[in-house]
């Protein structure tokens, strides 16, 4: 049964407003086992789909993921990308910019990792950084050395989020596909995940006070990404919205609407020309003596 994702999907030029936006829905899957089952399914057709984007070789695709802290990124892409051939697929993960990238201007970290053609490039974390976490701690504006600066804040946003549009629309124009999702998490459910990564010993490597520091800054968070969900989700590169309390629930949502994006490109298998397959044949004649 497809799941149906376009509720999830933020319409381009539609203003957002996340606390009318749910972080928990009813459940696509009936119990564990058909979880099991459903996200199995995609993973094989994600493989076939990846291999064809790859034979066909006109298009790339590129998968964005932005979230709170513990909403669950690094699973949705571990589970979800799990059959993917590895030398098909690239994960960039993107932090807190070095003295180098500070050099050059927002978008260029991440551009150098922009996917080629016939395959799938994913960034955890990416260039809406500069628009999201700059935008809640604006002393980070600061240290990017920008000239003419403007001289309001909303003027700097209003600013990048055209240059991201643009750079989207190009990628667009140019046969990269984006989607980009963002992982919607609860208040609640994030303290629950960060208590499970101080009470078990395996997940303590996850957790730093730096997590806490920034819980601080919530509502700031939620107005910054309500912000930028409104400003940059385009029929283009749309944006969704994902809830993400109940993690197994995220993760077939997300592969469901990459499958998708993959079957909308209605790729198929380059064909043999008549002067290819009497080429093949003799070929095979040879191997076959």
């Amino acid at each position: 049964m497809k799941l149906h994702t376009e509720k999830f999907r933020v319409s381009e030029g539609s203003k957002v407003d996340l606390e009318k936006w749910p972080t928990s829905v009813d459940r696509v899957y009936k119990s564990k086992a058909d979880y099991h089952e459903i996200l199995a399914e995609h993973v094989m057709q994600l493989s076939n789909q990846q291999q064809l984007l790859y034979a066909s070789n006109q298009y790339s695709v590129l998968l964005i993921f932005q979230a709170m802290d513990a909403a669950g990124k690094d699973g949705v892409i571990r589970h979800v990308m799990s059959g993917v051939n590895p030398q098909g697929c690239q994960v960039f993960s993107f932090k807190h910019p070095s003295a180098t990238e500070l050099q050059h201007d927002f978008l260029w970290r991440t551009t150098r990792d922009l996917p080629e053609r016939g395959r799938i490039g994913i960034f955890n974390r990416s260039y809406y950084e500069d628009v999201l976490i700059a935008r809640v701690h604006p002393d980070i504006l600061q240290n990017e050395g920008l000239p003419n600066r403007p001289k309001s804040e909303k003027a700097v946003w209003h600013s990048r989020y055209r240059s991201i549009v643009d750079l989207e629309r190009h990628l667009h124009d140019n046969g990269t596909r984006i989607v980009k999702f963002f992982l919607h998490l609860s208040k609640e459910e994030q303290r629950k995940r960060f208590l499970a990564r101080i009470d078990e010993p395996e997940k303590n490597w996850k957790f730093s006070m730096a997590d806490i520091e920034e819980r601080q800054y919530w509502k700031h968070y939620m107005k910054a990404y309500e912000k930028c969900l409104s400003a940059t989700s385009t029929n283009d590169a749309p944006w969704y919205a994902v809830p993400a309390d109940d993690k197994e629930n995220a993760r077939l949502i997300v592969s469901q609407i990459v499958l998708d994006t993959l079957h909308g490109l209605k790729m198929h298998y380059p064909e043999t020309t008549e002067v290819r397959r009497h080429e093949l044949l003799a070929i095979r004649q040879q191997l076959a003596t």
